[in-house]
């Protein structure tokens, strides 16, 4: 079988020809490791938010008010101070890709500390303190702070730090969670979430699914998980479901969109895998039922992704709710397994994560929705890479419904980051790099 495939906008326009699926891994493809490093790099920093904390007294969250407490700086007004300060304080050397950029009149900024301060940390939480250091002397120094009122400035950048290892109530946000929160090794980079991937792609599905199968496949070739010939297992699954390989998403959302349901988009995914020679009629039994097989193993699990995405699209576009999306992958993959005897996404992975999925975000327990999961969850860790970036697109067309939604999770990260052009159009960046 071919790993040669065309890339296809989320628009269904050609943007690349012949691409090697090779050439789509973390380890060569130049878009795809420049939003990984953007990701480890960059920090949105709420400059308003410290100058209300500053007035207040809230620090390390609404609740945690030191009365008679405030500073009335004002931070936003004089932002262009503060960025130059900022600047200077995170650079290693002039030149070396230091970014301290004002958004939204000041009330924002978008801070990219060099790589030289990455290359020599163990992880990427050296942009969150190296930020959070500099804004606090920044703000001290050029408001000339005194040493009474310097742990006021401190507590409105870091929040409860050290208190909380999560710098709780900071307004200073990387992407990525912190490491000590991750479920094993590896899971960096699949600990950000679905609200955090869709406000980035400014709510576009198909640039969501991109950009999450980008974090998840880099993640599992982070921990291990793509060695040897699991590597085009798992470059399959990222060109198909995540970027829209050979228009197969897109030709089936198209088919499906107006009258579709998941059924019918079974019946596409798996009449495509016909057509393309990914599987055949194995044997029929005496019932008429059809036995298929899988003439290449790797692809059929790609195409099945692509189908759990494109299911995806079509029911949670239909009702603009994220909640459809672990049914989708549960009775998408569960019936498609009964149609071709042939296992579903992830060998049954991908299934099974969805049944503890729904209990965790809707159901009996109730405790969240789909926008706060990420494939570092208990739940969703178990597939390799390929829920997430269904449960990001689902909440990319949400309409509100979730108790978590976007602007009250991750506002800031969407306007801060989706300023980048890789995030938010990932697909097109990925193919550019070719």
């Amino acid at each position: 079988m071919s790993d040669t495939i065309d890339i296809y906008s989320d628009r269904g326009q050609l943007l690349e020809s012949n691409v090697n699926i090779k050439d789509l891994a973390p380890t060569r493809n130049k878009a795809i490791q420049k939003i990984i490093m953007d990701t480890k790099r960059s920090v949105a920093v709420n400059l308003g938010a410290i100058e209300k904390s500053l007035a207040t007294g809230a620090m390390g969250g609404a609740r945690k008010m030191i009365l008679g407490r405030s500073l009335n700086y004002n931070l936003v007004e004089n932002h262009a101070a503060i960025v130059d300060a900022v600047k200077k304080l995170v650079e290693v050397d002039e030149g070396d890709g230091t970014v301290v950029k004002a958004l939204a009149g000041g009330k924002q900024i978008l801070v990219q500390v060099p790589e030289a301060r990455l290359r020599y940390a163990a992880d990427s939480t050296v942009s969150l303190t190296v930020t959070a250091a500099a804004f606090t002397q920044a703000i001290l120094d050029t408001y000339q702070t005194d040493m009474y009122d310097s742990m006021v400035v401190k507590g409105a950048c870091w929040g409860s730090y050290p208190q909380t290892v999560g710098m709780t109530g900071s307004p200073i946000k990387a992407i990525i969670d912190i490491p000590a929160n991750n479920e094993g090794l590896g899971y960096s980079l699949r600990n950000i979430t679905s609200n955090h991937v869709a406000a980035i792609t400014k709510r576009n599905a198909m640039n969501a699914a991109a950009l999450s199968s980008i974090f998840e496949q880099t993640g599992i070739f982070e921990m291990g998980g793509a060695v040897g010939d699991f590597e085009r297992h798992q470059l399959l699954g990222l060109a198909y479901q995540g970027l829209n390989a050979n228009n197969l998403v897109y030709d089936m959302v198209k088919e499906n969109g107006k009258a579709g349901t998941i059924g019918t988009v079974i019946e596409s995914t798996v009449g495509r895998a016909i057509e393309d020679g990914v599987i055949s009629v194995d044997k029929v039994g005496a019932s008429g039922y059809k036995f298929y097989k899988a003439n290449d193993v790797a692809k059929w699990n790609a195409y099945a992704a692509a189908g759990t995405l494109a299911a995806t699209l079509v029911n949670a576009g239909a009702s603009r709710a994220a909640q459809d999306v672990a049914a989708t992958m549960l009775y998408f993959n569960d019936i498609l397994e009964k149609e071709t005897g042939l296992p579903g996404t992830d060998y049954g992975k991908l299934q099974g994560a969805s049944v503890g999925f729904s209990f965790f975000s809707h159901s009996i327990y109730g405790g969240g929705g789909p926008g706060i999961f990420n494939g570092n969850h208990v739940v969703t860790r178990h597939s390799r890479g390929f829920a997430m970036p269904c449960v990001s697109a689902a909440c990319a067309l949400d309409a509100g419904t979730q108790m978590f939604t976007i602007e009250s999770t991750s506002a800031i990260i969407g306007d801060v980051f989706g300023t980048i052009d890789e995030f938010r159009e990932p697909i097109k960046a990925v193919a550019g790099a070719i």
